[in-house]
C-alpha cells in the first residue's frame, strides 16, 4: 500500500515523486514506468522556467553536469518574411562562456538548456530513485481497477496488484488512467499537425553553429515549419511540423516530405550538405488538446496525460514541470489532511488547464495568422492583458515566447498575480523601450470591487500551500492580504496619488525620496489592480503627477516637485 502511485517516468512523473519526497519525506511513492530508461523522446527545447524547478528538485547541477547546449534564445523565420525575427533571453548581454560545469547564478538563471531527452527523463528519473522515490522500469499497467470515480488498484502486465491512496496518471499521450476513467479531451482547434523528425551529426556543424550559448531556430517552409535544436556538441534534433491534411494530401511517405523540407530550406540545406543522419525518421501526431478534468475521487492527471500545447513556442515541457511542482504540493497537503480537498483539487485543474488552453489559443493564431506579424503580436498582447498584464505588442509577444503563461505562479510576477515589476524589468531589457505604467497617465484612483466576491487561493512556496484570501470577478483575482490589503484600505479613503503615496510612506516609515521594498511593492500592485480594472483611474489636471520608470537596474519615482528617487532593484 503506497501514499501515491505515478504511471509514468518522464519528466511528469519524476517531477511530482521526487519533490513529493522531499517536501514530505515519509511519502511512500511509486513511479511505474513501462519502458527501460534511456529512451528517445521528442520536446528537447527548455524554456529558463524550468530551471527554478530543477533546483528545487536538487537536480539541477546533475543536468548541468550533462553538458547540454545553453539556449540563449531563438530565431524565428515565420510566414512570407525572409528574415529572422530573434528572440534573446539575454538581451543588452553578451553570453559569457565559462568553464563548466557551473551553478545557477548570473546569466545561468537566465537561460536555458537545449536536452537529449534520453539523458535529460533517465537522470531526472534516476534522481528520483535517489531521493528515496521507489522505482519500477520495464512495467507495464494493464488495468486500472475502479469503483465509479475512484481508482482501487492497478493491475500489472506480471499479474501483481498495487494500491494507493492516491494514483497519477503521468503516461504522455497514452493517457493510461484518463482513458479508463472515461476522461473525455477538448480539442479546441481544428489545427492538427503531425511532426516528423530525425538526428543528425556532423562535426563541422557543431563547432561553428553549436558554440557556446545558441538559440533555437524556427523556420517556416510555407506549408509547415521546421524545428532546428542542437541538443550535444555534435548532435542536433530536426522536425517538420506540417498539417495533417495537407500531409496526407500529398501522397507522399514521412521520408520524402521530410527530405523536401529540409531541400527547400535554405539555411539548412547547406548546414545538411555534409551531415550524417543518425537512426531513423520517427512521427507522431501533434495537435493540442485538454482534458475535461484532471482529478477524480483519488487520482490526478499529470504533464502530456493532462494536455498538450502545439510546441510552436516551445512552452510544453515547462508546461509539464510547472503543473506536476503544484500537484507535489497538492498531493502533500491532502495526505496531511490541510484545506478542503476539493478545493486543492479545483486549484490543480483551474492552473493547469487555463496554462494549457491559454497556449492553445495562441498558437491557433500563430498558424491562421502566420505571415501578418503585427497581427500575431498584437493578438499575444491580447492574452497577456487577459493574464494582468497591460503591454504594447512587442513586449506581449516577446512575452509569450519567454514563457508567459507557462510560468504561471500566484506567489510569483506571471499570470495570477500583481508583482508586475520585474516582468516589466525583462520587457525593458527585452525591447529596448521604456516599459508602459498606467500609473504614469493618471493621478486619480478609485477602488472597484463591484461584483467581486471573497474567495481563498492557494500559494505554493518553500513545500507549502498557503491560503490566502482574494476578491475574484470572473477569473481575475485580487489577494486580501499584506500589502494588497493595507493597499486596499487606504484606497477605501483617499484617491489623490501623493496622498496615497505619502501615507503609505508614513505608514512604513520610509521618508521621501528614500527606497523601502514594500513602497516599491505596493506601487507595483496599484499598476496591477488598474490593469485588471480593480481600480479606476483618471487624470486631474488640477494635481500634481507621480512619475515611476525603471533604469537598468532600479525601480525609481517622482513626484513633478522632486527628483527620481531610487525604489529598488
Amino acid at each position: 500500500m503506497y501514499d501515491v502511485v505515478i504511471i509514468g517516468g518522464g519528466p511528469a512523473g519524476s517531477t511530482v515523486s521526487t519533490l513529493l519526497k522531499l517536501i514530505r519525506p515519509e511519502s511512500k511513492v511509486l513511479v511505474l514506468e513501462r519502458e527501460v530508461f534511456p529512451r528517445e523522446h521528442v520536446g528537447e527545447s527548455l524554456l529558463p522556467a524550468i530551471m527554478p524547478i530543477l533546483e528545487e528538485m536538487k537536480v539541477w547541477d546533475e543536468i548541468e553536469a550533462q553538458g547540454f547546449p545553453i539556449k540563449t534564445g531563438a530565431m524565428y523565420r515565420w510566414g512570407s518574411d525572409p528574415g529572422y525575427w530573434r528572440l534573446d533571453f539575454l538581451v543588452g548581454e553578451k553570453f559569457v562562456e565559462n568553464p563548466r560545469p557551473e551553478k545557477m547564478t548570473g546569466q545561468r538563471r537566465k537561460t536555458t538548456f537545449h536536452v537529449e531527452r534520453a539523458i535529460y527523463d533517465k537522470v531526472l528519473l534516476d534522481h528520483a530513485e535517489r531521493t528515496g522515490v521507489e522505482v519500477r522500469q520495464g512495467v507495464k499497467v494493464v488495468e486500472i481497477l475502479r469503483e465509479g470515480d475512484r481508482v482501487t488498484g492497478l493491475r500489472l502486465e506480471s499479474g501483481e496488484t498495487v494500491e494507493a491512496t492516491y494514483y497519477v496518471d503521468a503516461s504522455g499521450h497514452a493517457g493510461t488512467l484518463r482513458r479508463s476513467m472515461g476522461v473525455q479531451v477538448d480539442e479546441p482547434t481544428k489545427l492538427k499537425n503531425i511532426a516528423i523528425w530525425n538526428y543528425w551529426k556532423n562535426d563541422e556543424w557543431a563547432q561553428t553553429v553549436n558554440k557556446g550559448g545558441i538559440r533555437a531556430r524556427i523556420l517556416s517552409v510555407g506549408y509547415g515549419w521546421i524545428w532546428y535544436l542542437p541538443i550535444s556538441a555534435n548532435r542536433s534534433s530536426i522536425g517538420l511540423v506540417t498539417h495533417a491534411e495537407y500531409f496526407k494530401s500529398t501522397g507522399k511517405k514521412p521520408e520524402e516530405l521530410y527530405g523536401q523540407a529540409l531541400s527547400d530550406e535554405p539555411f539548412l540545406a547547406k548546414l545538411l550538405e555534409n551531415a550524417e543522419r543518425i537512426g531513423s525518421i520517427s512521427t507522431t501526431k501533434d495537435w493540442s488538446f485538454s482534458a475535461e478534468r484532471l482529478s477524480g475521487e483519488n487520482w490526478f492527471l499529470a504533464g502530456e496525460s493532462a494536455g498538450f500545447a502545439d510546441p510552436i513556442l516551445a512552452a510544453g515541457m515547462t508546461l509539464t514541470h510547472v503543473g506536476s511542482r503544484e500537484l507535489a504540493y497538492t498531493l502533500k497537503a491532502l495526505l496531511n489532511s490541510q484545506f478542503d480537498p476539493q478545493w486543492l483539487k479545483d486549484w490543480y485543474s483551474t492552473l493547469s488547464l487555463r496554462r494549457i488552453r491559454q497556449h492553445i489559443r495562441f498558437a491557433d493564431f500563430w498558424y491562421s495568422a502566420n505571415s501578418h506579424w503585427e497581427d500575431l503580436k498584437a493578438y499575444s498582447a491580447e492574452i497577456a492583458k487577459d493574464a494582468g498584464l497591460n503591454l504594447d505588442p512587442d513586449e506581449g509577444f516577446r512575452w509569450l515566447s519567454t514563457g508567459g503563461f507557462a510560468s504561471d505562479n500566484l506567489s510569483s510576477s506571471a499570470v495570477g498575480s500583481y508583482d508586475l515589476t520585474p516582468a516589466k524589468c525583462v520587457l525593458q531589457r527585452l525591447t529596448g523601450k521604456p516599459a508602459h505604467w498606467e500609473i504614469n497617465r493618471f493621478n486619480e484612483f478609485r477602488l472597484n470591487l463591484v461584483g467581486a466576491q471573497e474567495v481563498k487561493i492557494p500559494i505554493f512556496r518553500d513545500g507549502e500551500i498557503e491560503q490566502v484570501k482574494c476578491y475574484q470577478r470572473g477569473s481575475r483575482l485580487l489577494p486580501i492580504t499584506g500589502n494588497y490589503l493595507r493597499l486596499i484600505g487606504i484606497l477605501q479613503e483617499h484617491r489623490d496619488m501623493i496622498t496615497i503615496v505619502s501615507i503609505l510612506r508614513q505608514a512604513i516609515g520610509a521618508p521621501p525620496g528614500t527606497y523601502h521594498p514594500i513602497l516599491a511593492a505596493a506601487l507595483d500592485i496599484l499598476e496591477g489592480m488598474i490593469t485588471e480594472g480593480w481600480v479606476t483611474a483618471k487624470l486631474n489636471k488640477k494635481r500634481p503627477m507621480m512619475q515611476v520608470k525603471l533604469s537598468e537596474d532600479s525601480f525609481l519615482v517622482s513626484a513633478e516637485h522632486e527628483p527620481f528617487a531610487a525604489l529598488g532593484g
